[in-house]
């Protein structure tokens, strides 16, 4: 099976999410295949359907007029922080085709990046099966994994955290969870890593994982696909 991938470089957060809904709406109507968008954004925190206001540290005024938009969303979760440095990657998938399991679906997302750590980095990642979703090393969460599953077709996705600004998070208790720290590549390697490379990189073992081939889209090729 095919995966497009399109890499859409700098976004901002409603702007992705709209056309994460059309895309939705054309994998749902059997329009089109498998799609992943990969994406960096400005500063912005995201609430899930479970999510808490009282979560988000700073008074919403004063994020505001730093820039930092707030969006409440479908997905599974609390309240996550997306902003530079950030790979966030948004699979529309229809799980029709990987047997309607979410758990499994989740488990292939943590593995991604398992593998990438581990193989590229020499560094022992693991998931906490018992109690949150996500990727850690050690007590810190490095890949946030937050998504909606519509008629058995996947939104949202995950966010890992390259050259991520971690002073960011201090903003936010990150996905309600206050007994756990959040970390970055750059932080575990003391230096920025390339950016792009690890673009390739998450693009690689993701297929990898889903036993996917990739099929490369512009963010023009995917402009005429919403049209559709």
């Amino acid at each position: 099976m095919n995966i497009m991938v399109v890499k859409l470089g700098r976004l901002e957060y409603g702007k992705a999410l709209a056309i994460q809904e059309k895309l939705l709406a054309l994998r749902q109507a059997g329009k089109m295949g498998d799609i992943m968008l990969l994406v960096e954004h400005p500063p912005v925190l995201t609430v899930g359907r479970r999510g808490e206001y009282s979560n988000i540290l700073l008074p919403t005024e004063e994020l505001k007029a730093a820039g930092v938009e707030i969006f409440d969303v479908n997905r599974g979760g609390d309240v996550t922080y997306h902003g530079p440095g950030q790979i966030v990657g948004y699979p529309i998938m229809d799980l029709n085709e990987y047997g309607r399991d979410i758990k499994d679906y989740v488990g292939k997302i943590e593995e991604v990046f398992i593998r990438l750590l581990k193989d590229d980095y020499g560094m022992t990642a693991h998931r906490d099966d018992k109690k949150y979703t996500g990727v850690w090393v050690e007590n810190s969460k490095i890949t946030a994994i937050g998504i909606a599953v519509k008629r058995w077709v996947t939104m949202h996705g995950f966010a890992f955290n390259v050259n991520t600004d971690l002073d960011h998070f201090k903003w936010i208790n990150p996905c309600g969870i206050m007994d756990r720290g959040v970390t970055s590549l750059q932080k575990l390697l003391g230096h920025a890593e390339n950016y792009e490379k690890l673009n390739e990189r998450v693009i690689f073992y993701f297929t990898q994982v889903f036993g996917l081939e990739e099929q490369r889209i512009t963010p023009d090729e995917l402009d005429v696909l919403t049209l559709l």
